[in-house]
């Protein structure tokens, strides 16, 4: 080794299963990894050494994982967020991206994928992409029932309530693959 310092990263998700897996892959990717469980623990962690990576889950108990997306950044500006979350949506991506995270992952996401997200040119950077397609109809309705879902955490019927739809027609684009673009 030619004595240069591992990059730190600090992996906050409330799945202690991925985190181990996760880690361990980072590790051996030369990663110096910290794991944290919530909001406020990885904030202490953050605090007393500040990472140069972070990978966030989206939903943890607690806080969101975009407030700390905010503190990371305030922390240290140059740092690089991935976002990782099982509820993606266009919704959720641009306000993480807004908020300072570098990328954003629908989950399942493997350690090859969230370390190209790390490395990569940060998302903004394609926002002004001169081949933009706005999205369908169908699309944006997806995106909205994925919004409204998310804000009622997951809970059908409480979120058939929000957007004034029966449950069972709910369920039934639930049930759907999400539409393309």
């Amino acid at each position: 080794m030619t004595g240069e310092p591992t990059p730190s990263l600090l992996i906050a998700d409330d799945d202690p299963t991925f985190c181990e897996v996760l880690a361990r892959a980072l590790e051996r990717r030369g990663f110096t990894v910290a794991v944290a469980h919530d909001v406020p623990s990885a904030l202490s962690r953050a605090r007393c050494d500040p990472p140069q990576y972070a990978v966030v889950d989206l939903k943890m108990p607690g806080p969101s994982g975009l407030e700390l997306v905010t503190e990371l950044r305030a922390l240290n500006e140059s740092i690089r967020i991935v976002v990782l979350t099982g509820y993606a949506s266009i919704a959720t991506a641009v306000e993480a991206i807004k908020l300072g995270a570098t990328h954003y992952l629908a989950k399942p996401a493997n350690a090859d994928e969230i370390l190209a997200a790390l490395q990569a040119e940060p998302a903004a950077a394609n926002a002004n992409d001169t081949d933009f397609q706005p999205l369908s109809v169908a699309r944006l309705e997806w995106e909205h029932i994925q919004k409204v879902l998310a804000e009622h955490d997951g809970n059908i019927s409480a979120t058939a309530r929000a957007l004034n739809m029966h449950r069972r027609t709910l369920q039934r684009k639930l049930a759907k693959r999400p539409v393309r673009k």
